[in-house]
C-alpha cells in the first residue's frame, strides 16, 4: 500500500515500524526500533512525526484508504446496485490491510479516550473517501449523514472483522451484506415518512431547518469564517 501524500521518511519509518506493532503496539519503544531499523536521524524523524508512533500509526490508515481508493478506481462497477458499491468498498478496504494485528493494535490506540478525536477523524476520512470514489455529488446536509452513517457501519465491520475467523471471512462478507441492508431499510423508512401526509409538517420544518447547512466546498461566500482559501 502507498500513499503519495506521505513524504518518504515517513514511508520508510512506517515500513521499518510494521513489523515490531505486532509485539510492542504503536508504541514509543515501536517508534524508536523503527528510527534504528530504517537509519533515520531521530531529529529527521522527529521532524516527520511531531507525535511521534501516533503519526504512524495514522500514516498506516491513511495507507489503506489510498489503496482500497486505487481500486475502486480499477474496478468494473457498472453493473452493480449502489448499495453492492458501497459493499463492494468495504470489502477492498479490508482487502488491501496487508497486517491485521496492525490495525487490531491501531484500534486499541485509538479507543484511548484522549486519541477518540483521531479515530473518529480517521473513520469519517474512510467514509469520505468511498463516498468521493463512488461519485457522490452532494452538496446540502446529505454529505453530512452519508458519511455519518458510513462511518457508523465502517467502524462496526472492522470492529466484526478483527474476531472473524470464518474461512476467507464469508462471516464478515454476510455482516456487510447485513449492515447495508439495515441503512437501506433506514432510508427507505425516511422516504416513506417523508411522503406521508400526516407527517408531512414535521418533515417540512425539519427541511427548513437543514437547509442552510452546505457540504464543505459549497459555502458561496468565502469570506466566511471557517471557508479554506487557497492561497494558490
Amino acid at each position: 500500500m502507498t500513499n503519495a501524500r506521505i513524504d518518504p521518511t515517513l514511508n520508510r519509518l512506517l515500513d521499518a515500524a510494521l513489523p515490531h506493532v505486532a509485539f510492542d503496539g504503536w508504541s514509543p519503544v515501536t517508534f524508536n526500533a523503527a528510527v534504528v531499523d530504517a537509519e533515520i536521524d531521530p531529529a529527521v524523524a522527529k521532524a516527520s512525526c511531531p507525535r511521534g508512533v501516533v503519526d504512524l500509526a495514522i500514516a498506516y490508515h491513511l495507507r489503506g484508504d489510498a489503496a482500497m481508493v486505487a481500486a475502486l478506481q480499477d474496478a468494473d462497477l457498472s453493473a452493480m446496485r449502489f448499495r453492492d458499491k458501497v459493499a463492494h468498498a468495504l470489502r477492498l478496504r479490508l482487502q488491501v490491510i496487508d497486517d491485521k494485528e496492525a490495525v487490531r493494535r491501531g484500534t486499541t490506540l485509538f479507543a484511548l479516550p484522549h486519541m477518540a478525536g483521531d479515530g473518529a477523524k480517521l473513520i469519517w476520512g474512510t467514509a469520505d473517501a468511498i463516498w468521493n470514489a463512488l461519485g457522490d455529488t452532494s452538496q446540502d446536509v446529505n454529505w453530512y449523514t452519508k458519511r455519518m452513517t458510513l462511518s457508523g457501519v465502517y467502524s462496526s465491520v472492522v470492529l466484526y472483522w478483527l474476531g472473524d475467523d470464518s474461512v476467507d471471512i464469508q462471516a464478515t462478507d454476510a455482516f456487510i451484506d447485513r449492515r447495508i441492508d439495515n441503512v437501506m431499510q433506514f432510508e427507505k423508512f425516511k422516504a416513506q415518512a417523508k411522503a406521508n401526509p400526516l407527517l408531512r409538517p414535521l418533515t417540512g420544518t425539519l427541511e427548513r431547518m437543514m437547509a442552510g447547512i452546505k457540504a464543505p466546498g459549497a459555502v458561496a461566500d468565502p469570506n466566511l469564517p471557517g471557508v479554506w482559501r487557497d492561497p494558490q
